[in-house]
């Protein structure tokens, strides 16, 4: 099962893209409009983060994390445009787990959620080696062979691959895809994955028009499918 997010802000535009952002991560996303809102949905929706706005009408989100800390050790990432240190340390002690300010990148909050929830959920190291049908990826060595022939592949080329590797069967947006393998850093369109897509068949593939891994979700995007034909 995804983890379930609580996205907690009254402004329904960075709702919906932190939403976005997440739903396209593979997180499960509740929303909230204020802090009284926010206990109940949290009540019975048992988040496994919370990402919190601090300045709400009604409950805001220093009153949400007092009562909400009481008895319970959910990470909560805030959000907001209050910049300053004194803010961030408040946040800090009343049991935030990090501090993301506004304007903010999706990517990075993105990023930010992964590293918390492996943090706080104590996920093991994923396999130095990965194998699919013919295809074997070692990260240690960061080096790729087909059938036992080793292909040269490209950094960003190489990143595509073993996100895909990593869940075979998990279909992958394009969005998604630019977050993990490009990052924050990327000012790039979501068309940029095709092209690298396009590079990686025409290297692991056997026939490239007809791949075998790495196959075209129709509507979606990408998946790996690790058995051979």
């Amino acid at each position: 099962m995804p983890y379930t997010i609580l996205v907690v802000d009254d402004e329904q535009q960075i709702v919906r893209l932190v939403r976005a952002y997440l739903e396209d991560a593979g997180y499960r996303v509740v929303v909230a409009r204020d802090g009284q809102e926010a206990l109940y949905v949290a009540r019975h929706e048992k988040p496994d983060l919370v990402v919190l706005d601090l300045m709400m009408p009604g409950m805001d989100g220093w009153d949400f994390i007092r009562r909400y800390r009481q008895g319970r050790d959910t990470p909560v990432i805030m959000l907001t445009a209050r910049i300053e240190e004194a803010d961030q340390v408040l946040g800090l002690e009343l049991g935030a787990d990090d501090y993301v300010t506004k304007p903010f990148s999706p990517r990075t909050l993105v990023a930010r959620v992964r590293a918390v929830l492996r943090r706080a959920h104590g996920e093991t190291t994923p396999p130095a080696v990965l194998r699919g049908g013919s295809i074997t990826l070692d990260r240690e060595t960061r080096t790729v062979t087909v059938a036992g022939q080793a292909v040269d592949l490209t950094p960003t080329e190489f990143t595509l691959l073993d996100v895909l590797m990593t869940t075979p069967g998990r279909p992958f947006t394009r969005a998604a895809l630019l977050d993990l393998v490009l990052g924050d850093e990327a000012d790039v369109f979501e068309r940029t994955i095709d092209v690298h897509v396009k590079n990686l068949r025409h290297k692991i593939e056997p026939d490239p028009a007809h791949p075998r891994h790495v196959v075209t979700v129709r509507g979606v995007g990408y998946k790996f499918d690790a058995e051979e034909d």
